[in-house]
């Protein structure tokens, strides 16, 4: 992989990752403009850890807080109602994304590289994000089964092109969280799934015979994708304080149509 290629990927990764636009679909198409088929599992690996340090790193807090309240409720001790929600909601807005992306593994790696499917899931993605606009409900708290629902949103997200954070953020507003709130859980909700998908592209990684075969261009593109991803991650919690979902989606909906018309 050459610098200019490391400095692209590194970039989109960070950006596209917690920006509602999807960042398996970028990344596929970054892939096909450089004329190649498919994600390189080494990049794949270390573009995914990036992104798990930087959740980690910027809602350390929450994360905590949340491995906090499973011991405490594990050893029977005292928990916060509003701790033991969140706790019930991610566990329970894990389950449906784990069990779909087990279920459909075969299919990701061969069925969903299609430049035109990731198009068409643009255009679904954009069409999710403007209904939970325009019907969203109000002043409603998290709880396990609002998680859940969010969950299932975030399964979604497993068809390149959906963006597991526009989902997420669509399904938390449709479920009655305020924006803010629905953001927020979008990226704690991301934590476990991005830990295990990251985890299995090692182990495949570690099983092939590459896992220190990491040079150069692999290092400047994780750091890239890392901080890019945290800024990412700040501005979009920043931006959808006092904005909507709608830049996203007419963004959305152009790329789809370019990669319609030109791949």
């Amino acid at each position: 992989m050459s610098y200019i290629e490391a400095i692209i990927l590194g970039v989109v990764q960070g950006l596209t990752e917690f920006v509602p636009i999807s960042s398996s679909g970028h990344l596929i198409l970054v892939h096909n403009i450089f004329g190649e088929t498919g994600i390189d599992l080494s990049v794949d690996a270390i573009l995914q850890l990036a992104s798990i340090l930087a959740v980690l790193i910027y809602f350390r807090i929450d994360i905590v807080r949340v491995v906090s309240t499973l011991f405490r409720h594990i050893a029977g001790k005292g928990v916060e109602q509003g701790d033991k929600n969140l706790l019930y909601a991610i566990v329970l807005g894990t389950i449906p994304a784990f069990v779909l992306g087990i279920l459909l593994e075969s299919k990701m790696e061969t069925v969903f590289r299609s430049a035109h499917l990731v198009a068409y899931a643009l255009i679904a993605g954009s069409a999710i994000m403007f209904f939970a606009e325009r019907y969203a409900l109000k002043n409603r708290e998290l709880n396990a089964k609002r998680g859940f629902m969010v969950g299932c949103f975030q399964a979604l997200a497993l068809v390149p092109g959906i963006s597991r954070s526009g989902a997420t953020i669509s399904g938390g507003l449709l479920a009655g969280l305020s924006r803010e709130a629905a953001t927020r859980f979008s990226f704690v909700l991301s934590f476990p799934i991005i830990v295990g998908s990251g985890l299995k592209k090692f182990l495949d990684l570690s099983a092939s015979g590459n896992l220190f075969d990491i040079g150069a261009p692999l290092v400047l593109s994780f750091i890239l994708s890392f901080l890019v991803g945290l800024l990412s991650i700040d501005l979009l919690l920043r931006y959808l304080k006092n904005h909507n979902l709608h830049i996203f989606v007419w963004y959305r909906l152009i790329l789809a149509f370019l990669i319609i018309i030109f791949l």
